[in-house]
């Protein structure tokens, strides 16, 4: 995954100039080159692996939701976090996602997981980790991605304003730290998981983000996806 090679979205190309160039970045996209050589299966597809970015350009993110790593079973993972593709059985997490929003804000509850009408209205799901190996969560933990990742999230601290960011479970609350918080607002909750024992619920936090939205002038998510 050299520079050149890599077909991200323009604005987010030059948000990014340089950090493909790093020696990390290179280090990490030879480990994956020499898996899939060795016949390791990948997720998400190569042409999804930055499908976050391809979706919600960087002057259009208005919230960002933090994921951990991509979903590890076949044809789940779709490059945002959360969300698996149409005709995929929705995961745990986002059934409880789905339940918090119909006690928030009313949404009926729908039969897909495929969450990019959000990414489409500038919610950025980035997960820490872009790829995976097959049945083995957690395996691109150590290789760079989040060196990637955090310097994604610092960009976004730094150049934009006014972001909300949702930080659900330890992992993605780590990430508080690279986040300006006099600049931008932090939203914190348990994560969706069933282990968190339903902690999630009643965090509101889609209410909140659009009244949030709403004081800076700006449109509201539309959150269904019926």
């Amino acid at each position: 995954m050299k520079e050149n090679d890599i077909n991200l979205e323009a604005s987010w190309k030059v948000a990014l100039q340089g950090e493909f160039s790093k020696p990390y970045f290179g280090e990490m996209s030879e480990i994956i080159r020499n898996e899939i050589l060795a016949g390791t299966t990948i997720y998400p597809p190569g042409k999804l692996i930055f499908n976050a970015f391809d979706t919600t350009p960087f002057d259009e993110v208005k919230v960002v939701i933090i994921g951990q790593d991509p979903y590890h079973q076949p044809g789940q993972a779709m490059g945002l976090s959360f969300s698996v593709p149409d005709g995929i059985r929705i995961p745990a997490s986002l059934r409880n996602i789905y339940k918090e929003l119909k006690t928030d804000v009313g949404m009926e509850i729908p039969d897909h997981g495929n969450l990019t009408p959000w990414a489409l209205q500038g919610v950025f799901m980035l997960n820490a980790m872009l790829t995976v190996q097959h049945g083995n969560a957690g395996s691109h933990r150590k290789i760079g991605w989040q060196s990637f990742t955090d310097a994604v999230i610092r960009k976004l601290s730094d150049e934009r304003d006014g972001l909300i960011f949702m930080l659900w479970g330890n992992f993605a609350k780590s990430k508080k730290e690279l986040i300006d918080e006099m600049k931008h607002h932090v939203l914190e909750a348990f994560h969706p998981s069933p282990l968190a024992g339903g902690k999630f619920n009643g965090c509101r936090h889609f209410s909140r983000t659009n009244d949030l939205l709403a004081k800076q002038g700006m449109s509201p998510i539309i959150w269904s996806l019926s």
